[in-house]
């Protein structure tokens, strides 16, 4: 380890004083979308990213609790719905569990059969590239089939709210 660098602290990092000051870095919010066995399954994920553009790879971070990623998983391909400021009631329907989710969402299958949501203010589609073990959450990773961005105004996570620019 470089002498310039702090050895890591015996003590424990506070889980809650994480998230608050990791609060503090605005992000995005998605919904992680997939058909499965002809179903649509979602989850809400605002731990998304760009990873490499050649090839062209994203990556999202779910809960290793997460119901809903196993199908998402298991379906091979992923859409990544970049939600618009008015769609805070899909990303706290997405955000839960339960067999409602879908309901009254107005949605169109993309080149994998992944759900591209309406109204959203971009859409990423993927095939699964690889997945790995973090901790409490996997890293997933997606190489890029298809990709469309709309003049719409984004939703934010921000201090554990949600908010539009203003």
């Amino acid at each position: 380890m470089p002498s310039d660098v702090a050895a890591p602290s015996a003590s424990p990092i506070d889980a809650r004083k994480m998230r608050e000051v990791l609060g503090h870095f605005c992000s995005g919010v998605t919904i992680v979308s997939a058909v499965l066995d002809g179903e649509p399954v979602g989850l809400t994920c605002q731990s998304f990213f760009s990873v490499s553009l050649d090839p062209p790879l994203v990556a999202f971070s779910p809960s290793r609790t997460s119901t809903s990623y196993p199908s998402i998983r298991r379906a091979g391909a992923f859409c990544i719905n970049v939600l618009a400021e008015e769609q805070n009631d899909l990303c706290h329907g997405f955000g839960r569990t339960g067999p409602t989710k879908w309901q009254g969402v107005s949605w169109r299958p993309g080149a994998t059969g992944s759900p591209i949501i309406d109204g959203v203010q971009a859409w990423i589609e993927c095939r699964f590239e690889a997945e790995h073990e973090a901790g409490d959450h996997f890293l997933t990773i997606g190489r890029v089939v298809d990709l469309q961005e709309y003049d719409a105004r984004p939703l934010l996570f921000y201090k554990g709210k949600l908010h539009g620019l203003k």
